[in-house]
Parts: structure tokens; sequence; C-alpha cells
């Protein structure tokens, strides 16, 4: 393998300042089985994203996207920073993440001692324990590059997705790695809970997923259509919370009658949720919209009346911040990442998990008051800006990196 540091910066008129006095400039291998691809753009948008911004904050990129090779071959993604795709070894199912680290450590040591010796990497920056952050803490014991490892979900050791003696090794695996990790970033507090629960004496932070504010941002026309829509994107799986809005749109159908309801991706509860829509009487009003492009969410997102998606088990959830940006109020479930960042009747709406007598109250205030929605939205645009746009993230983890170094 041979590949140079993705290394984008460039000089631009109004960068911050705290961008341009930067101190030196510091390499970062970026180690993640998430990364946009042809055909899923959207997989791991929320790692390649920020790295322009942080070539802007003296931050040297290289690249590694991994995959088992059973998933099969994919095309990269010719729009984003360039990765390097590594494909290993390692057999389906849970036995197979509990030892893909060992077997994908393996095959990428020749490749980073390569990389190494051609342009000195400061820091390993893995994304999830298994196995990327696995791989990261062998190649630390080997070579002795220090690494970090973000936590993107609440399964955090894995034993929610992989049961029984796998489950018990992936858990210590991913203990052990936590443990020697410089750093366990997070992308919310709910995710640190789960960390700290399972790991004492780890060094935890808490770096929020960040918005392009301007391909996520109002729509041109502020003029509401006489049609109402609600957009949920997200997997079609119990959790997100699907079908307790299709029983809610059940419900409200007869007192707003132009109500609709479009949702945006795919998955394994399609099939029961059209059969379900159907039987509520509703199938003419939702639409299953499948897999889109990152500028076809943008755009469902700018076009909607509101966002919703009560999902119950959600670390932080990307696409509330996303419509937040595009000034749209939000109904998220409470205790969840995104309630971090939502705060109910202000910049948002909070329901209760599965409580469907609650959602149909949150929706039906949305439907009622268009002041209401307009004054959410603002505020929910107001509250991504200040604190959670990709130069917002790019900041905090530039400044975990040289911590970690430190």
């Amino acid at each position: 393998m041979s590949f140079s540091p993705v290394s984008l910066h460039s000089s631009t008129p109004g960068e911050s300042a705290s961008f341009r006095d930067s101190p030196r400039r510091l390499h970062v291998l970026t180690l993640t089985p998430f990364y946009p691809f042809q055909g899923d753009e959207t997989a791991g948008c929320f790692i390649a994203e920020p790295l322009k911004w942080l070539d802007r904050a003296g931050i040297t990129n290289s690249v590694m996207a991994v995959r088992p090779i059973y998933r099969g071959r994919i095309r990269p993604e010719t729009t984003i920073p360039p990765a390097h795709w590594a494909y290993y070894l390692a057999p389906p199912g849970g036995t197979g993440l509990a030892i893909s680290g060992a077997f994908l450590y393996s095959w990428l040591l020749p490749q980073i001692r390569r990389l190494h010796a051609q342009h000195p990497i400061d820091l390993i920056h893995a994304h999830a324990a298994l196995p990327c952050g696995h791989s990261a803490a062998l190649v630390a014991g080997e070579i002795g590059i220090p690494y970090v490892v973000t936590v993107h979900g609440l399964d955090a050791f894995s034993t929610v997705q992989v049961k029984g003696m796998a489950g018990n090794w992936c858990r210590r695996i991913s203990t052990k790695v936590f443990r020697d990790a410089k750093r366990v970033i997070c992308v919310s507090e709910r995710v640190r809970e789960q960390v700290e629960s399972g790991t004492r004496e780890v060094q935890s932070e808490v770096v929020y997923n960040g918005v392009d504010s301007v391909e996520f941002a109002p729509s041109e026309t502020k003029e509401e259509t006489p049609t109402l829509t609600m957009l949920s994107v997200g997997n079609l799986i119990p959790s997100k919370g699907h079908e307790l809005l299709l029983r809610a749109m059940g419900e409200l159908l007869a007192r707003y009658p132009t109500l609709r309801y479009q949702i945006i991706g795919v998955g394994i509860e399609q099939v029961r949720l059209a059969k379900l829509a159907t039987t509520l009487g509703i199938s003419d009003r939702v639409v299953f919209r499948g897999k889109r492009s990152r500028r076809e969410v943008s755009d469902a997102m700018k076009d909607c009346t509101f966002f919703a998606l009560p999902s119950y088990y959600e670390a932080l959830g990307c696409v509330y911040q996303e419509a937040m940006a595009c000034e749209k109020p939000v109904i998220a479930c409470r205790e969840q990442g995104i309630a971090e960042i939502i705060r109910s009747g202000e910049n948002g709406l909070l329901v209760g998990e599965n409580d469907l007598e609650d959602t149909v109250r949150a929706i039906s205030m949305l439907l009622e008051d268009s002041a209401l929605r307009r004054t959410l939205g603002i505020l929910a645009r107001r509250t991504i800006c200040n604190r959670f746009t990709l130069e917002h993230q790019a900041a905090r983890l530039a400044q975990v990196y040289r911590e970690s170094l430190a």
C-alpha cells in the first residue's frame, strides 16, 4: 500500500482565528468501519464531513476505511476526502466481531508501518472498540503510536448485538481498549454513561457530532404549502419509532386530512409497516422513499412541515441536528442522547418512549400552531449554529488530539 495523508488545507477568507493560529500540524490516522461509498454516501458521513475542518485546525488525516471480505467490495465515493479501503478476513457473526480486531491488526500492521515511515503518525483515531479500537490498541503496543477511540452508539461493549460467550469476549476486549486509550470520545453524555458504567479508570470526553449548516439550511422559499408533511429519516427497525408515528397519524388524519408522512430509510420493518399503514387506512398518505442521497435528505428536510423520529435507543442522532439546522421543529424521545440538545418546548419537542398519547399531543401542537412551528424552528437552527456545526466538532476533536499527546 502507498498513499499520502489527506491534506485539504487552504486559506479561506474569513477563516476563524482559532484555525489560522493553530499550533504545528498533527498527522492522525483515522481507522474506521464507517465511511461513505458509492451507493451509500450517508454511511460514515459523520467521519468524512469534519475532515476539511480538521485540516483547517492543523490536523492532517490519513483515512483507512475497513471492511470484512464477506461483505463484498465497494466503489469509493469520489466527492469526499479519499480513504484507503482495506478488506480483511473475519468470519461473520458475533464470534467474528470478537476476533476481527486481531485479524484486522495483522492485515494492517505492515501498511501502517510503511505509512508511519513515510509520514510519521502522531495519533490513531479509531472508531468503535471493535474491530478498529482493538486493532489500534495492538498497533500501539507494537510500534508505540498512541490512540483514541470514539464510541458512536449505546451498545458500547457490543453485548446487545452479540450474546453468550462471544458477547463476553467482546466486553473483555472492549474494556481493555477503553482503559488503554488516551481518550475515549463519546458522542453524547448518555454514551459516556454507558462506557463509564462498564469500565472504570477511563479518560472520557464528549464530542458531539456536527452539522454542515450550509448544506442543511432553511429553504429559500419561506411559505408553507397547504399539505402538511411529517418526515422521518432512519433505518426501518423497531427502535426508531416508525410504528408509533403511523398509529399517531391514524388517530389524527380525520382532523388533519392534508397530513402526509414521508419515510426515508430501508430496513427489516418496511413490509410490516406498510401492512400496518394499510390496516390503519392511511396507506395513501404514507410514502416509503427508501435510501436517499445526502442532497435528497437535505431537500426533504427543507420541504417538510416538521421532523419526527421518536427513537428510544439513540446515542445522539445526526438526523435530528440536520433537521434542526434546516429550521424545522423536531419531535424526539426523552432520555436519549438528543435530549442533551433539544430543550422540549424551546427548540423542539420530546415525547415519552412508545407513548402514543404524548406523541399525538406533540404532533397536534405543531399542526395547529404555525407560529409555534416557526419559533421552534428558528431556535433549533440557532442552537445548531451556536454549538453543533462541523467547525465546532473539528475544534473539539483537535483539542482532544492535542491533549492526548501532551
